[in-house]
């Protein structure tokens, strides 16, 4: 998000006809909607919680860092499970960036080849030509040209 926001949604009883005592707790639906920058906040005690979990979130903090800040900040105690359990946060959300810029690599050379063998096609190139080019399948080729016609 492009600014830190914090929301809360819950529910009041109002009484229209007559008051009653329901039973058990109707007070249990509470949530909170919290948006979260990429930059870590600075210390106020209003975005004490977007601080942590920005910190938490962060793939520019190692996680030893990470730690040390739930420990002095926050005075939770890091545990051998807590110190896995962030290590592994780490390496997780490394993993799903990683995984983006691969997606996105992709893409880039998908619309990249096509913009190439549709102008190929056009200049007259053979489709066995476009494809040893671009180093893909003849048939492919084609499905790309047909695609392009359709457009």
């Amino acid at each position: 998000m492009d600014m830190n926001s914090m929301s809360y949604i819950h529910l009041m009883k109002e009484d229209i006809v007559n008051e009653y005592d329901w039973e058990g707790n109707i007070n249990l639906l509470n949530i909170v909607l919290l948006g979260v920058t990429n930059e870590v906040p600075k210390r106020e005690e209003r975005y004490e919680l977007h601080r942590l979990i920005s910190t938490l979130l962060s793939n520019e903090i190692e996680a030893e860092e990470k730690l040390n800040m739930i420990e002095l900040e926050y005075q939770i105690p890091v545990s051998e499970e807590l110190r896995e359990e962030v290590n592994l946060m780490c390496n997780l959300s490394e993993g799903i960036e990683e995984r983006a810029a691969e997606k996105a690599a992709e893409k880039t050379l998908r619309e990249t080849n096509k913009k190439v063998i549709t102008n190929m096609h056009r200049k007259g190139y053979t489709l066995e030509q476009i494809a040893e080019i671009v180093e893909i399948k003849p048939e492919e080729v084609g499905k790309i040209i047909e695609e392009s016609m359709s457009v």
